[in-house]
């Protein structure tokens, strides 16, 4: 069986690594275009490069305090484990950003030879592939490693089917195989947390200062090479919308997978079931599951490749690309379940606290509940975010009474649009647990991630679209070049608030999954019951807690992007004041200080919120015990799936209500009028909220379940409460 692993994954990481490499050096190939195109470029890779370094130097300190003390506090295997996921995660942000930088301007410049919407897509979509091929290769590259040197050669999986898990040489505490995992995937998810809030905070810094005097001031075109903040933006686009997604995309694909394997782990050491080969099944499933979803999606992305003519309709093509992907992992998913599980004895199946109700067929049709229910959630995001539909033109028209009323309809759009998801998770977790119990629920939440290369793919393509309209502008070129540009990156908001769905509505899975291993980890320790009692007054009071969590984070984000913000305005509106010659033309703005703002913004503000969500559950934990920090993951999950909906949403919402009026969408509307200057209000507003806060968010769950269950055999023991007998 564990053959059956090496090969199934093996061959799908070394395929999709493969055909990353060969789409990168395609797009390379590619002309990037005129003098000017280049030299914009060059500088839009310079800021990214230098960004992504400086970045990399704090977040490689931090990590290195972490994985010092996760090698005292639980086990060395953890701690390399940790460094593992932390290098793949990094590795796969540093990769993205690297090839959208070379792609945006031949993204421009294929526009601009050929004319063709069709011919554009492809080398957009083919430097986003290079992305989604790599956040699914890394992240299962990472698994191979982890199941393999520690689970069976160092022998962890054998000693959890011995009950000889070994013990951490300074607290004596169990050092177990879901240790090593959650080790691996805390690695990810701290690279992620800083690529996603830095990130997002430059990019969103340079967008709003660009907009707001650009636009609404000094009624420039976007994109204008007489605003200075132009190519800051253009920057902030490939280190917070790639590196960062693609870092987001890798921590939430590697948790889910990891979720199941966890539970797996603790169901057994619990003896929710006995057999050790059942236990193998379980904990190769979800492996060999993303492993078949990851050849899957190389069908689905070669499908928009290969095809000699693409059609005008950007948005079926990127939807076949991705439906045939997920019916692709589906189909494998099916004949995979039967495969692994059809001699498994009937009286396995029923063991308590495993709940297997369709035999062979269960962990299958559990993980279609999450791609179903992932569909569902893209399909009324698409909904609410999309200017084809009505809630996006109705904040478009009234974007005709100013930004007041633009602004109040969009964050009631946003509100609305928070049901639906929700109701659809819901129905998806019921459905899952009756299927296979809670290791069913774990397995919608790798299911609804099974196709990430395509998703993340299709997700990438909308920055290096919008790199590609900024460099058409700055460079001059003739306007039917931007048009081009535009209709792709509209349809990428579109998909970004798709893909956006997707990550939270796995973090809302996998959190469960996540929650059942915290509370088995230290059940029988203490005498604490296999139970979260939200009644009980300490896990109550950490539930309110938690709800408000995300809020104070969110606020902080927000914060923190208004601040660098602030600056940017400041400074923009200084050069148009006194460089002589800009609004004329005559004279260049002074780029760097507007880059050197947004960097120092982000480098500075990133890091109290990101430290935040690492110490609170630790802190809360070491204080108050286990409950309360129960209570704390319940409540900020919960709050968080809400916030996060509605950041991505109305966010969404509000920049295609923009796009609309820009298209002709209104009557009487074009850009400059009042209208328009009101839409890119909405806009400025939404900006920090769908790109900075919605995506942090499902962060912000994951990385503090995964905290607490890697420190909660520690704080379970050693807690003030505790020791003060409150408890």
């Amino acid at each position: 069986m564990d053959n059956l692993l090496l090969i199934v994954v093996g061959v799908a990481v070394i395929l999709a690594v493969s055909y990353a490499v060969f789409n990168y050096l395609c797009v390379k190939k590619v002309e990037e275009g005129t003098e000017r195109m280049g030299e914009i470029a060059g500088a839009v890779r310079i800021g990214a490069n230098a960004f992504i370094r400086y970045e990399y130097k704090l977040v490689a300190i931090i990590g290195s305090v972490i994985a010092v003390a996760v090698f005292l506090a639980i086990s060395w295997q953890a701690a390399i484990a940790f460094v593992i996921g932390a290098v793949l995660s990094a590795s796969a942000g540093w990769v993205g950003m690297k090839i959208a930088t070379y792609a945006n301007v031949r993204v421009t410049n294929r526009a601009r030879v050929t004319g063709d919407l069709g011919k554009t897509l492809k080398i957009a979509f083919k430097g986003g592939s290079v992305m989604g091929l790599c956040v699914a290769g890394f992240a299962l590259l990472g698994v191979i490693i982890v199941y393999c040197v520690f689970g069976l050669a160092a022998g962890q999986i054998a000693d959890i089917q011995a009950n000889t898990v070994g013990k951490n040489f300074i607290t004596g505490l169990p050092a177990s195989f879901t240790m090593t995992l959650s080790g691996y995937a805390l690695g990810c998810s701290i690279i992620a947390m800083f690529n996603r809030v830095g990130g997002g905070i430059y990019t969103k810094a340079a967008d709003m200062g660009a907009d707001l005097v650009g636009k609404t001031e000094a009624h420039i075109p976007e994109d204008d090479p007489r605003n200075p903040a132009t190519i800051a933006d253009n920057v902030g686009d490939n280190v917070g919308d790639v590196a960062g997604l693609g870092s987001d995309l890798l921590e939430s694909y590697v948790g889910s997978v990891l979720a199941a394997v966890m539970l797996a782990c603790e169901l057994f050491m619990h003896n929710a079931f006995t057999d050790t080969l059942f236990l193998q099944k379980m904990l190769l499933f979800p492996m060999v599951f993303a492993g078949c979803g990851l050849l899957a999606c190389i069908i689905g992305i070669s499908y928009v490749l290969i095809k000699p003519r693409l059609s005008e309709n950007v948005h079926m093509e990127l939807n076949i690309a991705t439906w045939i992907s997920a019916g692709v992992t589906v189909a494998a998913g099916a004949v995979l379940s039967y495969f692994m599980f059809k001699d498994v004895p009937a009286a396995v199946f029923k063991a308590q606290d495993v709940g297997f109700k369709v035999g062979a067929f269960s962990p299958w049709l559990a993980a279609v509940c999450g791609i179903i229910a992932g569909i569902l959630i893209g399909i009324i995001s698409e909904y609410y975010t999309s200017y084809d539909y009505k809630p996006t033109k109705d904040i478009a028209k009234s974007s005709k009474e100013g930004p007041a009323l633009t602004i109040t309809q969009g964050l009631a759009t946003g509100m609305i649009s928070c049901m639906l998801p929700v109701v659809v998770l819901a129905i998806a977790i019921f459905g899952s647990y009756q299927i296979a119990g809670m290791y069913g629920i774990a397995c919608a939440s790798f299911g609804m991630l099974s196709f990430v290369a395509a998703t993340v793919s299709v997700d990438t393509y909308g920055p290096i679209s919008d790199n590609a309209g900024g460099i058409a502008e700055m460079s001059g070129l003739d306007p039917s070049v931007r048009e081009i540009t535009d209709k792709l990156d509209s349809v990428g908001n579109t998909t970004a608030a798709i893909g956006k769905g997707f990550a939270i509505g796995s973090a809302a899975f996998a959190a469960l999954s996540l929650m059942t291993s915290y509370l088995y980890a230290f059940t029988g320790q203490g005498g604490y019951a296999f139970a979260l009692d939200l009644l009980q007054p300490l896990t109550l009071c950490g539930a309110l807690c938690g709800a408000a969590l995300p809020f104070l984070f969110s606020g902080m984000l927000i914060k923190a992007v208004a601040k660098a913000a602030r600056k940017m305005v400041e400074e923009v509106r200084r050069q148009f004041r006194e460089i002589t010659g800009l609004m004329e033309g005559e004279t260049m703005p002074d780029y760097k200080t507007c880059i050197q703002i947004s960097s120092q913004g982000a480098l500075k503000e990133m890091r109290v919120p990101c430290i935040m969500c690492i110490l609170f559950p630790l802190v809360t934990g070491f204080v108050f015990g286990p409950m309360f920090v129960a209570g704390v993951l319940i409540g900020a999950t919960m709050s968080a799936i809400m916030l996060a909906v509605f950041s991505g949403n109305s966010g969404g919402a509000w920049d295609n209500a923009k796009k609309y009026i820009e298209a002709g969408g209104v009557e009487g509307e074009t850009k400059g009028s009042a209208a328009h200057d009101a839409s890119v209000v909405g806009d400025t507003v939404g900006d920090p909220l769908k790109d900075t806060v919605g995506p942090s968010l499902d962060i912000l769950i994951k990385i503090m379940s995964t905290v607490s269950l890697v420190a909660v055999v520690v704080f379970s023991k050693y807690n003030l409460f505790d020791a003060l007998g409150l408890i």
